[in-house]
């Protein structure tokens, strides 16, 4: 028996990726100042990140995070159900249950980790989960790892779902969709969802990454800006490195499923828990989201400002409410002259490639923030469709 060599196999991969240029590189920051960042010794205006809200470096929020530190310590020493489990994280579960309405709270080391949590301990061989095809990785990947059947529905096609989940009326079912979807930045259409689920007596679960601390009132999300709650939503998926700021994830919903997973969960019991000093800057960083309303009506006038910017001068955007603004840019190579006339230009936007999106849809992906100012946008819009003009002279118009 000749066993296939590994290494000969990630070389061949390797160069197929730099044949379609679809290779990735990693670009370190050196320093942060809000918007701003240093790379490679520049100053970049940054539309890449997911600190929709500008919690990240807010003072209040950094100064939880040194004073629990100093108190503390760098790390929580064990896993939750050993010794790791601290009042910080008692609180910040307790604060993100109370803030979304649900009656109890799980915490995780990231958002990935959540996902897997949730099917590992609730699906098993024989059971299906239903999935929006744009659906995060993290999802898609879970469903796979516990063994259940993935059964995937056009985009945002509520009949879809339903079609997929008769086809597999045996076993347990869950539903599962993001709430604002992270390449696109477009909604689920989750009250149809939560009646399909019911139909078919599918668990609903929604991953709201992108939707808590932006959408919905007080920023409680996609789930509450659709008026629906736990009774519609049994479990709700909340990651705070996006618009919190921070790091990790929460999972909210009954007292039972969460019960569930805490006793069963793999990856909630055998890893170390997140650091406390993290969650004593989460729960800063909470009260700030519910409360600084002007966070979220800012950052609304800049999506809006650059929409129509972007529109006026030709720019072919998506159909996205949020943060998000994908500008499309058709072949990979469009992309990428883009990303990088942009950064010429002094700003930091990333050219998304397959297979991360289909192929013939890659884009930029600009994401905003509070803490951008109306020129910051105002520039990068006219940065941008001077930009593509150019580009569309070098490489020709998209198909």
């Amino acid at each position: 028996m000749t066993r296939p060599d590994l290494h000969d196999r990630i070389l061949a991969q390797r160069q197929q990726r730099v044949a379609l240029a679809r290779q990735r590189t990693r670009r370190t920051v050196g320093r942060r100042d809000g918007v701003r960042v240093e790379v490679d010794g520049r100053w970049l205006t940054e539309f890449s990140s997911n600190d929709y809200l500008g919690l990240a470096q807010q003072f209040e929020v950094t100064n939880a995070l040194q004073d629990a530190a100093a108190r503390e310590g760098a790390g929580a020493g064990a896993s939750h159900l050993v010794s790791g489990h601290h009042a910080a994280h008692d609180g910040l579960e307790r604060d993100v249950a109370e803030w979304l309405g649900y009656p109890r709270a799980l915490l995780f080391g990231s958002g990935f980790l959540a996902n897997l949590a949730v099917q590992q301990a609730l699906l098993e061989d024989g059971d299906v989960c239903v999935q929006d095809r744009l659906n995060h990785a993290s999802l898609l990947d879970a469903t796979r790892l516990a063994g259940a059947k993935l059964r995937r529905y056009p985009h945002l096609d509520p009949e879809g779902a339903l079609r997929q989940l008769k086809l597999q009326p045996d076993g347990a079912a869950m539903l599962a969709t993001d709430g604002v979807f992270s390449m696109d930045g477009d909604t689920a259409p989750l009250r149809a969802l939560s009646l399909v689920a019911r139909m078919q007596q599918a668990l609903f679960f929604v991953d709201d990454a992108h939707g808590v601390g932006v959408r919905g009132p007080d920023g409680r999300g996609s789930v509450a800006e659709a008026r629906m709650g736990v009774a519609d939503v049994p479990l709700q998926l909340v990651t705070l490195g996006k618009a919190l700021g921070g790091y990790g994830a929460v999972v909210v919903g009954e007292d039972a499923l969460i019960q569930h997973l805490a006793e069963t969960a793999r990856p909630y019991i055998y890893t170390t828990a997140l650091p406390p000093a993290l969650a004593a800057a989460t729960r800063v960083a909470v009260k700030h989201a519910r409360r600084d309303h002007w966070r979220r009506e800012k950052l609304q006038m800049l999506v809006d400002r650059f929409r129509t910017g972007a529109q006026r001068a030709g720019l072919e955007l998506m159909a996205s409410e949020s943060p998000i603004q994908p500008v499309l840019c058709g072949s990979d190579g469009n992309a990428l002259a883009l990303a990088a006339a942009l950064d010429s230009a002094g700003y930091l936007v990333p050219a998304i490639r397959p297979p991360t999106v289909p192929d013939g849809k890659a884009r930029l992906r600009v994401t905003l923030s509070a803490l951008h100012s109306s020129q910051d946008v105002d520039g990068l819009v006219a940065t941008l469709a001077r930009s593509w003009d150019a580009v569309q002279r070098v490489h020709g118009a998209v198909a």
